[in-house]
């Protein structure tokens, strides 16, 4: 099963570990999930989800802390011995040192973070939703242009790479070049990154690999970005209908998510960039409320109908 390494966790959001003789090298977070442990510290521990991450607010903290040592050794040994990954204090709260203790004796990892608890839950679920998400790799290019992710897809040689680094010189910003990991954040959303070996790389045949940051510099790169928008080249067919209004989208599908797709044909001089520029522009006025293949629709529709409620006119 898929799942997050705990040091991750930790170096992305800050953590302080209370526990660095335990080694968490081997522990995985396998759930984006969380958990505050409300009714498993008066020792109802029945439904209890131990597979998550467990994060104790300022609520749970006070009521620890106004329970006598004893008491509050015994309900705390109960929740910490029961095979959690980890512990996260929030709110600047810091649990005693016998809590500390019982940490170390069952190897629970305990954190803190200065985060108010809210904030907290709410970026953890996050950064774990994008983590854990379903992922599949494709083959193709992933570009920023206008602020709208441009997925470019296509047979292998047929020109991606290219139109990619006419972008970049033309303001944009490169996200994957060859291989672009897909994550499905939500219903909704799909995002895109490029695998570590790979990312900042372009390869372009005949030339051979350049560093696109070292070479137009850290704006011209991006390591994720929404997918919005998607265009397959393919070669120029001659006795194939291509869509010349677009009334009616098309879409292609990834991980049960739809984005709407424009096939584009390539045939030599046609400028691929600008060409790409004017989609991911188009496509963000779409998005604002305007079609222009709508608009120009309903001008020829009143213009016919304007004349044939005047005929004369014709005349």
């Amino acid at each position: 099963m898929k799942g997050v390494q705990l040091t991750k966790m930790a170096q992305e959001l800050e953590l302080t570990n209370l526990t660095p003789e335990i080694d968490l090298s081997g522990i995985v977070i396998k759930t984006a999930e969380i958990n505050r442990p409300a009714l498993q510290l008066t020792g109802y521990l029945e439904h209890f989800a131990n597979e998550r991450v467990q994060i104790i607010g300022y609520v749970e903290y006070t009521y620890l802390m106004q329970l006598n040592e004893e008491e509050r050794r015994f309900k705390y040994e109960r929740f910490i011995s029961s095979k959690i990954p980890c512990v996260i204090f929030s709110t600047m709260t810091r649990p005693s040192q016998d809590m500390i203790d019982l940490a170390v004796k069952y190897n629970v990892p305990t954190f803190v973070t200065e985060r108010t608890t809210s904030s907290f839950m709410a970026e953890i679920i996050r950064w774990l939703g994008v983590q854990l998400a379903p992922c599949i790799s494709i083959h193709g290019v992933l570009v920023d242009v206008y602020g709208e992710g441009i997925l470019i897809t296509g047979e292998s040689g047929i020109g991606k790479s290219e139109a990619a680094l006419e972008l970049i010189k033309r303001g944009h910003r490169l996200v994957s070049d060859d291989v672009v990991e897909i994550r499905k954040v939500s219903d909704v959303t799909l995002v895109g990154s490029a695998p570590d070996i790979t990312r900042h790389f372009i390869e372009l045949r005949g030339i051979g690999i350049i560093d696109v940051k070292t070479l137009f510099g850290v704006e011209s790169v991006k390591d994720t970005q929404s997918i919005d928008l998607v265009i397959k080249l393919e070669e120029w067919d001659r006795d194939k209908e291509y869509d010349r209004l677009g009334l009616h989208e098309e879409y292609t599908e990834y991980l049960g998510n739809k984005v709407v797709c424009h096939s584009l044909p390539i045939r030599p001089g046609r400028n691929l960039a600008i060409i790409v520029e004017a989609a991911a522009v188009n496509h963000r006025q779409k998005k604002m409320g305007y079609n222009a293949a709508e608009a120009l629709y309903k001008r020829v529709q009143a213009n016919l109908a304007k004349k044939r409620e005047n005929p004369e006119d014709e005349e």
